[in-house]
């Protein structure tokens, strides 16, 4: 069993910048692939980035390619979403998840059912 928590959220200006943590306690991240996925006010929720368990491979979001980078540390106990150039559309609960994902690629890490262990969320909010 791994509980996650979610940390970093907050309210910044249009072009600023945040950095998520996800952290694992219970066990390490050590196996898991690691997600984050959003959910804006009546809006489904959507992939934002993954990262595979060897912290090799990550998968981005057309829409936050190249302002968003995720990453873990070599404890396996935190994984990172750091935000920059936000947008007023970035406005979402931010979710962690975790899970056991033996297949690869988009159409894998970027659905939400693939993950097993899901964090209670942090709030970023962009005013416009």
């Amino acid at each position: 069993q791994v509980q996650l928590v979610e940390s970093g959220g907050g309210s910044v200006q249009a072009g600023g910048s945040l950095r998520l943590s996800c952290e694992a306690s219970g066990r390490t991240f050590r196996g898991y692939a690691v997600g984050w996925f959003r959910q804006a006010p009546g809006k489904e929720r959507e992939f934002v980035s993954a990262i595979s368990w060897s912290g090799d491979i990550a998968y981005y979001a057309g829409s936050v390619k190249g302002r968003f980078t995720i990453s873990r540390d070599g404890d396996q106990n935190t994984v990172y979403l750091q935000m920059s150039r936000l947008k007023p559309e970035d406005t979402a609960v931010y979710y962690c998840a975790a899970g056991t994902i033996y297949c690869s690629g988009y159409g894998c890490y970027d659905l939400g059912p693939k993950y097993d262990y899901w964090g209670q969320g942090t709030q970023v909010t962009v005013p416009s």
